[in-house]
Parts: C-alpha cells; sequence; structure tokens
C-alpha cells in the first residue's frame, strides 16, 4: 500500500441472500484532501458450486459441529477464490475485506452471524483479513444493518438516495448531514427461492415470468399488510422473517407461479416508491444489484413517478463488495465506518475483525 500517497488496493468480498455466487471487487481508494475517490480495478462474480449453494442455503438447519466446519471450509473457499483471482488478473491487493456469507440475522435476540473465517481467508492467502463487519453494531444496540450508508455517504453522495436491489431491498439518504438508511422489502431472495424450487432456474431472468403473470389483488393486499411494513425505521431484515412470514403468504396463494412472482414484484415496487416518495425522492437515483437488471421492475418502478438513469453494469454489480472494501480499508485506519443513524445503535463504531497472516 503506498500510505504516503494514501492509496490503498482493497480487495473487496460479498455473498449476498440471493446466492447468486461470491462477489470479487479489487478497488484502489485514494483520500486527497479527506475525500476519497475510488476505481475499481477488477471486478468478477464466482458462481457457487451445487453442492455450495446446498450448503449455504441450508446450514441454518445443521448442527453448531457442522456450522463451525463450513465456517472454516468456507473461509478456505473465499480464500483460494481471492488467490486465482489476483492471479488471473495479475493484480496485488494490500489486504482483502470480506462480508461473509449471513447465515443468521436475529436481532430480536441480540446477534448476527456470517461464515467465512477471516482467519481461514489469511491463512489461505498469506493477506490480513479484515472481517465479521455486524457484530460490534449490534452489540451496541443497532440492527447491524444496513452498513453499506457509510458508503453511500463518502462515494455517491451526488445521488439524493442509493437503493440496493438485492437478496434484500434497501436504501439510503443523506438528510441534515446525517446518513439515514434501513432495509425495504425482501426482493432477489423470494425471486430465486421460487424459480429455483418449481423450474430449477436460479433467477427469472429480466423479469419475463413476472411479466406474464397477472397482479392479485388478494395477495398484493396480503403482503403489503405484513406487520413490518408499518414499523419505522431502522430496521433491517433477515432469511428467518422472509421464510416465516413472507414466503409462506405466497405459497398458500391459490394461484399459478407467474401470478405470485407478478403480485410479489408488484408489492416491491410500491414498498420502495412509497419510501422514496414519502421523502420527496424521485429523481438523481442510484439503482444498484441484481435486481436492477430486472427489466420488468425497472419499468414498474418507473410508472410508480421514479425518473432515474441505471449506472453502468460494473457498478451494478460490484457495488457492495466495493463498499466492503471500502470499510474494510476505515477498520484498518481505525476509524469509524458505521452510522448510528442508519443501524439504530447507540453510537457510531469501527466494526471489524482484522486476522493477519
Amino acid at each position: 500500500m503506498n500510505q504516503q500517497n494514501n492509496s490503498y488496493k482493497v480487495l473487496g468480498l460479498m455473498s449476498g441472500t440471493s446466492l447468486d455466487g461470491l462477489d470479487l471487487c479489487l478497488t484502489e481508494f485514494k483520500e486527497i484532501n479527506s475525500r476519497w475517490t475510488y476505481e475499481i480495478l477488477a471486478s468478477e462474480t464466482r458462481k457457487y458450486t451445487s453442492d455450495w449453494e446446498r450448503s449455504l442455503r441450508n446450514i441454518e438447519n445443521k448442527s453448531a459441529a457442522t456450522l463451525i466446519e463450513l465456517d472454516f471450509s468456507y473461509g478456505k473457499l473465499i480464500g483460494t477464490l481471492s488467490l486465482e483471482f489476483l492471479h488471473k488478473h495479475r493484480l496485488t491487493a494490500d489486504f482483502i475485506s470480506s462480508h461473509g456469507h449471513t447465515i443468521f440475522h436475529q436481532i430480536e435476540n441480540g446477534f448476527t452471524y456470517q461464515i467465512g473465517h477471516g482467519a481461514a481467508i489469511s491463512a489461505t492467502t498469506g493477506l490480513a483479513c479484515i472481517c465479521d463487519f455486524r457484530s460490534l453494531d449490534v452489540a451496541l444496540g443497532g440492527q447491524g444493518a444496513p452498513l453499506v450508508p457509510f458508503g453511500d455517504h463518502h462515494l455517491f453522495r451526488t445521488y439524493t438516495a442509493c437503493i440496493n436491489l438485492g437478496g434484500i431491498a434497501n436504501f439510503s439518504f443523506e438528510r441534515k448531514d446525517e446518513r439515514l438508511a434501513h432495509d425495504i422489502c425482501a426482493f432477489n431472495m423470494v425471486l430465486n427461492h421460487f424459480m429455483k424450487k418449481y423450474l430449477n432456474k436460479e433467477f427469472d431472468k429480466d423479469g419475463a415470468l413476472s411479466r406474464s403473470g397477472k397482479l392479485n389483488a388478494s395477495l398484493f393486499e396480503s403482503l403489503n399488510n405484513l406487520s413490518f411494513f408499518s414499523t419505522k425505521g431502522p430496521k433491517s431484515l433477515g432469511k428467518e422473517w422472509v421464510f416465516l412470514e413472507l414466503i409462506p403468504l405466497i405459497e398458500d396463494s391459490p394461484i399459478p407461479l407467474a401470478d405470485k412472482l407478478c403480485s410479489f414484484s408488484h408489492h416491491a415496487a410500491e414498498q420502495i416508491s412509497k419510501i422514496l416518495l414519502a421523502n420527496n425522492f424521485d429523481q438523481e437515483l442510484l439503482f444498484t444489484g441484481g435486481g436492477s437488471k430486472n427489466i420488468f421492475f425497472i419499468e414498474l418502478l418507473r410508472s410508480k413517478g421514479l425518473s432515474f438513469e441505471l449506472p453502468k453494469e460494473e457498478l451494478i454489480d460490484f457495488k457492495e463488495a466495493l463498499v466492503f472494501a471500502f470499510l474494510g480499508l476505515n477498520r484498518f485506519l481505525c476509524r469509524n465506518n458505521t452510522f448510528k443513524t442508519a443501524t439504530g445503535a447507540a453510537k457510531d463504531s469501527c466494526g471489524g475483525s482484522i486476522y493477519l497472516p
């Protein structure tokens, strides 16, 4: 790293709830006059094998010993993929910053847990690894999420709001010199679940099946009436809530699959547009995440009165990995990297555990 010029090359790793794969994003950050700039040097998504996808999808139902074993073996996998990535692109990194893969997010019980042990990543790569970004915030009474707003504040301030359409849809915005944020609704996690379960497909490409369906008013209303949507933020969603509260509503609806996906898409568009328009955010919006490639869903959002242009595909795909690289950099510099206004914690904090090779 070139500390004299305040330049750092960080490999950010992200595995989301939609289980698309491991996102790797090598980014160079430079600090000039207390302002940060970034340049993506290389990026790639490595798809999981069917065995790894199955393990990550069902691990919460396994024994404690199996969970610990997977924590380390998944860390070794991440480390191996990181080395392959750097070798392929003939690049080097100062250190690795890994979000890990969320297995439990039970804030009501006081814990969150992401696997992909930093010690295994560091030992495999020979590089320092920063991980476990959420635990400190939860210990301070926060939701442990969303964390990306910290990156939004420093790297994407030209937008009135930043919205991530991932497994969970969330957003952040600036108000009175504070960065506020919270999760909005489940998204790709739900669509991908039904595509995989009933059609053995990874996702609904371009939203084509959803588009072919019809809006079912009863299901649409039931989804919108879930108690989460009447709760004020900061608030966050986990896989547990999605599969206990939301997915059963869709499963139990006696309508065709296409109608289910169409109705859910309308529900998500309603929740996202409602929260944005309530805050007078109808333009200069940054949409990223895999859902930004869902043509049908983007059309639904625009039909609600939102005006926006999508960024370059690389930013759509790798913004979260880029931001976690930035969170790791600030942890390395011993600076706060989590906003209490976004998570509801007692104070801002410097989250993350550092493992040295």
